[in-house]
């Protein structure tokens, strides 16, 4: 048995399927696809996909902001989409929404365990904002508690999305020129070690790719950052240990050219079996 997940903040779900996203989701071969600022109504969803693709999508109450979505196979019947559960559990403030969806896969190893699939778009946060980060910093308290209780149900579990934080030198090109930016905080990336120590979920993309810079995920729109490949590694999937023993390869699906993307992202593919 396998499965092959994906994710890729899409930077509006309606523009990324004018430029493309569309040939993309005809070509990948995974099997559930996680998407991050979606900036769509949900209704709107299932046209953006296509008929091959079952969606959910957890809409942000504010309007054109955040947004995210499970899309999976319509052939792939053992996911509960209908079951989805949306955002994280006491944080009802509207700029919390829109960030968290949860979806759960009966047995898909034949070990006995579910799977639980979660899109998350972190807030971005911005060091000239307190509040953006007060809110970040939150978010992600309760998200390690939200982890913590899914890892002791004894499930496998998949964090995957836009977290917004670059975890070490090697995920960002210019990291000693970023040291005092929102995304490459010592006080952000100290949450990614501990999701990565205490609460025992491993970060699955660099575990596979191994020591050194990027493989990078996104990359500014502005300048030759694309063409000079000066990204950030902030797309990620963090699994429980047991799940992140099944990967078998991972690979970012990074557009051949600069008028060739159809996001400032890439999307992150990653092979369970």
């Amino acid at each position: 048995m396998s499965l092959t997940i994906a994710t890729v903040n899409v930077n509006g779900l309606r523009a990324a399927e004018r430029k493309g996203m569309r040939d993309w989701l005809a070509s990948t071969a995974a099997d559930v696809v996680t998407l991050q600022e979606v900036r769509a109504p949900e209704d709107l969803l299932p046209g953006l996909v296509g008929e091959d693709w079952a969606i959910v999508g957890e809409v942000s109450e504010l309007k054109g902001r955040a947004g995210a979505a499970i899309a999976a196979r319509t052939s792939l019947g053992a996911i509960d989409l209908a079951g989805a559960r949306h955002g994280l559990p006491g944080l009802t403030e509207p700029s919390h929404t829109g960030r968290w969806l949860e979806a759960d896969l009966a047995d898909p190893f034949g070990d006995g365990r579910a799977l639980t699939v979660i899109s998350c778009y972190m807030h971005s946060g911005n060091t000239e904002k307190p509040q953006t980060m007060t809110d970040k910093y939150e978010f992600l308290d309760v998200m390690i508690e939200r982890l913590e209780q899914l890892r002791a149900d004894g499930r496998h579990v998949v964090l995957t999305g836009d977290i917004n934080i670059a975890h070490t030198e090697w995920d960002i090109k210019n990291w000693k020129g970023n040291l005092k930016s929102a995304g490459f905080l010592p006080e952000e990336r100290a949450y990614l070690d501990r999701l990565t120590t205490d609460a025992g979920f491993v970060d699955v993309h660099r575990t596979l790719h191994g020591d050194g810079p990027g493989p990078y995920t996104w990359w500014s729109q502005r300048g030759k950052a694309f063409d000079n490949d000066a990204g950030w590694r902030i797309d990620y999937q963090l699994a429980t240990e047991d799940l992140a023993a099944r990967a078998t390869s991972a690979q970012v699906d990074r557009a051949p050219s600069y008028d060739t993307r159809w996001s400032d992202h890439a999307p992150l593919v990653i092979s369970y079996s």
